[in-house]
């Protein structure tokens, strides 16, 4: 039987986040440092981090930076925490832009479009919010208990890494045959 210490994770964690690529690994790193300190599992950690680059990705480029700056020069807002009941939320906050957040279904071949399945497949929940200023919060909950012990596995929906099997398995495939000439 293991005994789990849940150490505290601050309540609120907030910071503004430069609209572009520079202000993201920072974020990330803050994060997880934050979380770690705060006892919670590298799975869920890395599960965080992974859903907030993808928010902050897809505020920097469909969203506004809040207030009046122009796109590029202001910030997004991104905030995360552990509340009283073990859910672990991140939000990222933007100006608004001319689409709402939805899950696309891109060509094999696109370069983008993944990044709210990738978040619909590691979340247990996630949700857009508007305010009056015309500000949009796009949240997700990460895990729903983030000290049970099996919180931050895979989905059996998600990728499942599939490993090669071992070379000795594979009948006709003889790499000493191959250097044979060398000699």
């Amino acid at each position: 039987m293991a005994l789990v210490v849940a150490q505290e994770v601050p309540t609120s964690s907030s910071m503004a986040v430069s609209h572009g690529p520079a202000g993201v690994g920072e974020a990330r790193h803050r994060m997880r440092d934050q979380l770690r300190t705060g006892g919670v599992s590298e799975a869920v950690i890395d599960d965080a981090v992974l859903i907030l680059s993808e928010l902050l990705s897809n505020a920097c480029k469909h969203g506004r930076p809040l207030g009046d700056a122009l796109a590029g020069d202001g910030d997004v807002r991104a905030a995360w925490r552990v509340d009283p009941a073990g859910r672990l939320v991140v939000e990222v906050t933007d100006g608004g832009g001319p689409t709402r957040p939805a899950p696309a279904t891109p060509s094999v071949t696109a370069h983008g479009g993944r990044g709210l399945n990738i978040i619909t497949a590691l979340a247990d929940d996630w949700g857009v919010r508007d305010d009056a200023r015309g500000e949009v919060t796009v949240w997700v909950v990460v895990h729903a208990d983030v000290y049970d012990p099996d919180a931050g596995c895979r989905r059996d929906d998600f990728a499942s890494r599939v490993g090669a099997p071992p070379v000795a398995s594979i009948p006709g495939l003889d790499f000493a045959d191959a250097f044979d000439d060398l000699d």
